[in-house]
């Protein structure tokens, strides 16, 4: 029986690691292709921009909140951080009387616009009492009118070098999103397992009653999640931009579905409390080998789609089950 127990536990602790390990192995043996180290880098630079924004959606998610405007936050960030980060030679600059300026200012306006998108959200959520999904909802539709209307519909391309080096850049053979990606997580790890911050993350999301009973801020602790998720929301804005050379008002469309898939694969509970930055790590890692092998082995884009619903809906149910054993 405790043979049993200890099997139980080993793959509960270590279940997901082993599906990115079986995975690799049999896309290893059906693409000979895969294993190649230009697409693995690949692998990993896609999932990058998708794994940023699954670092905060994860803090959201324990916290027992939702954040659907991610991808929207994303679309307005990537503009009008490009709108500061066009080249100066460019004939079509949105602003045309503007200098070319350091990549610094960018980088701010991305992580600014971002920052405070989330403390709309953090603030409906902590001071009206609208349900996270609602208040999200609205600014997913709004923040997306916005990066329209801020662009006029169109495209804003021919960014600086040093601004494309975020997203096309090398460091010793590593790529720059790549760098960025791992970083944040490591950032986002310390804060959510070694600082007061985290722990009242965990705290809100278990039993926010008895959270507040404690003396945890839960208001102003919301406020700082949402801004938090909404700043790497920025910083993935900011990634792809630099990637295509372009901040366009279409971006980012559904990727925050795919951070949420990411965090509940890798094992976040929407029942609030449960949680870990290495789980929301694996699980973009894992989106990411699907996608990519899927793709090398010629399925449909609509299979796919089907496939990655039919793993969140099984990632869901499985973590139902964990938590009415608990109980």
């Amino acid at each position: 029986m405790n043979g049993k127990e200890n099997i139980k536990q080993f793959f509960g602790k270590y279940g997901i690691y082993l599906v990115l390990v079986v995975m690799v192995i049999i896309m290893s043996f059906l693409s000979p292709v895969f294993l190649s180290q230009d697409n693995l880098l690949n692998v990993v630079r896609q999932v990058s921009v998708i794994g940023v924004i699954s670092l905060g959606v994860t803090l959201v998610i324990i916290s027992k909140g939702i954040d659907l405007s991610s991808g929207s936050t994303l679309a307005l960030c990537a503009v009008m951080a490009a709108s500061f980060g066009q080249a100066g030679d460019w004939a079509a600059k949105m602003y045309p009387s503007l200098p070319e300026l350091p990549v610094i200012v960018p980088i701010l306006v991305a992580l600014g616009v971002g920052t405070l998108v989330g403390m709309v959200n953090g603030l409906l959520v902590a001071k009206t009492g609208i349900p996270a999904f609602i208040a999200t909802l609205g600014t997913y539709v709004s923040v997306r009118g916005l990066a329209l209307l801020y662009s006029d519909g169109r495209p804003v391309s021919t960014l600086t070098a040093s601004y494309q080096f975020i997203g096309q850049g090398y460091v010793f053979g590593v790529p720059v999103p790549v760098i960025l990606f791992f970083m944040l997580a490591l950032i986002t790890w310390v804060v959510l397992n070694h600082t007061k911050f985290g722990k009242n993350i965990y705290a809100i999301g278990g039993n926010i009653v008895a959270a507040e009973v404690s003396g945890v801020n839960v208001g102003r602790n919301l406020v700082k999640i949402y801004m938090y998720a909404g700043m790497l929301a920025g910083v993935a804005g900011l990634m792809l931009s630099a990637r295509l050379n372009t901040g366009q008002p279409g971006m980012g469309v559904a990727y925050e579905l795919d951070a949420i898939a990411a965090t509940t694969i890798g094992g976040t509970s929407h029942s609030g409390g449960i949680g870990t930055i290495q789980g929301a790590v694996v699980g973009a890692l894992i989106l990411g080998v699907l996608n990519n092998g899927l793709n090398l082995l010629g399925v449909s884009a609509y299979w796919q789609q089907i496939i990655k619903g039919a793993i969140i809906v099984t990632a869901v149910v499985i973590d139902m089950r964990k938590n009415a054993k608990k109980k």
